[in-house]
């Protein structure tokens, strides 16, 4: 069964296998202590400190492991916005960051701090020189992702990094879907990664602090990796992390341009394949691996069982996909359709011939979710006299909403106004991607009795 769903975890890599295997027997005891075992211990964790201080471009003195990337994030905003609290308590992101970021800048607004989300474009890119334009008197921390987790794109880190530099700003990267194709581009002040993206165990992130940030560990003190990640540490999972991210490393050159090609053929044939499909994410400027689509009409949940039924393990950032009902907040922030997202992410050694079954399939499924959930055919209905129309879709959820205006719209002359009437949040990205990918006027939205009134007006 293929599995397509590398940016949430990569299969654990032959070589971490083999390290975490070995250093098992080897690195079970406490490196912290100095008789026979734990100086073998010892000198395990040190070497797997260099390969990855190596990989990442630091020094190993300033590379500490820690339970998680998650942990690794929150630590690293936690101590850099305490060393540096004399500044101030603002703290700037982009709109598009890994909601560990976001939950970190949730926690210093609750405590009285403040946050600045510097917004993206439609490729989930932020802008030259927004980041200059956020950063105040008062910032102690700037962070940015350099790839996002859920498009691809990347972010332009040495740019943003110089414009912290000329602040006088520290720059935290979340390099946790990257580090695997390679080290981040020089300027980074922080930086964070978890192992189990490129293929090493889970339970392993990184975290790197070059020697000159003032940086103040929260929480209890403990002796163990610089006071910054207390607890055991497993040095097993350290080990194979390391193994791991080195050889990936080496691997990334070829292994990318082989997955970008793959990637390619899918950003191109998806939409030849099948109707009403909008790929989002920079088209050049990404992560060779990713690339993420959303099909109009199709319930996130249902097209994502579906294509595991065929055999794809695939992922997606639809409001249909989640408790809360609420589309992901990067397609929110890029403005993007979030009906029917898809993302498909592809591990190393990916096939070609599983790539090109999964586009065999996916016309087939989507045409067949689309079908269950009544959707409009390609063939529109002549217009009918109705100068304006209002559609109540209250109480039901994506992408219902939508397939209801497609169905009204052809009774709609040229110039008429449809009002759909949704409570779901996702109709506030769909309606108006819906009106861009169909060429007709978003006129805008207005809030009515229990939700909200989404206006469009008929050009063709």
């Amino acid at each position: 069964m293929p599995y397509f769903d590398a940016a949430s975890a990569a299969p654990l890599h032959p070589v971490a296998r083999q390290a975490l295997l070995a250093s098992l027997d080897e690195g079970w005891a406490d490196p912290a202590r100095l008789y026979r075992e734990g100086r073998r211990a010892r000198l395990l964790l040190d070497a797997a400190r260099e390969a990855a201080a190596d990989a990442v471009g630091c020094r190993p003195d300033e590379l500490v492991f820690t339970p998680s990337g998650t942990r690794a994030l929150h630590d690293g905003i936690a101590g850099a916005l305490a060393g540096r609290r004399r500044t101030g308590r603002h703290l700037v992101v982009s709109a598009v960051e890994h909601s560990a970021v976001l939950q970190s800048a949730a926690a210093l607004e609750a405590a009285g701090g403040t946050c600045t989300q510097v917004p993206v474009d439609r490729t989930g890119r932020v802008a030259p020189g927004a980041y200059a334009a956020a950063l105040r008197a008062d910032t102690a921390l700037a962070a940015l992702q350099s790839a996002n987790h859920e498009v691809g794109t990347e972010q332009p880190v040495a740019e943003v990094a110089e414009e912290c530099r000329a602040a006088g700003v520290p720059l935290l990267v979340d390099a946790a879907q990257s580090l695997g194709w390679g080290r981040v581009a020089d300027g980074w002040s922080l930086l964070t990664a978890s192992a189990h993206k490129w293929g090493g165990p889970s339970g392993v992130g990184l975290l790197a602090v070059r020697k000159g940030v003032r940086f103040a560990p929260q929480g209890p003190a403990d002796e163990r990796e610089s006071g910054r990640a207390p607890g055991f540490p497993d040095l097993p999972a350290i080990v194979a992390a390391a193994a791991s991210l080195r050889a990936v490393q080496a691997e990334a050159a070829a292994e990318g341009a082989r997955l970008r090609a793959l990637v390619d053929r899918v950003r191109a044939r998806v939409p030849e394949l099948v109707r009403d499909v909008e790929v989002v994410g920079d088209p050049e400027r990404r992560l060779p691996h990713l690339v993420t689509f959303s099909c109009l009409y199709v319930d996130g949940e249902s097209l994502l069982h579906a294509l595991d039924r065929a055999g794809f393990s695939v992922s997606s950032g639809s409001s249909c996909t989640s408790s809360t009902l609420t589309p992901s907040h990067v397609l929110r922030a890029m403005g993007v359709l979030s009906e029917g997202n898809v993302r498909v992410s592809l591990p190393s050694g990916t096939a070609e011939e599983d790539v090109e079954r999964f586009l065999e399939v996916l016309p087939g499924v989507v045409a067949s979710v689309r079908e269950q959930l009544g959707a409009p055919t390609e063939a529109a209905a002549p217009a009918g006299e109705t100068a304006e129309l209002v559609i109540d879709t209250l109480g039901k959820r994506c992408p219902i909403p939508v397939i209801e205006l497609a169905k009204a719209f052809p009774g709609v002359p040229v110039g008429g106004l449809v009002t759909v009437l949704s409570d779901d949040e996702a109709a506030r990205l769909d309606v108006p991607a819906w009106c861009g990918m169909r060429g007709q006027e978003y006129v805008g939205e207005r809030v009515v009795e229990g939700g909200v009134a989404y206006t469009v007006r008929r050009l063709s």
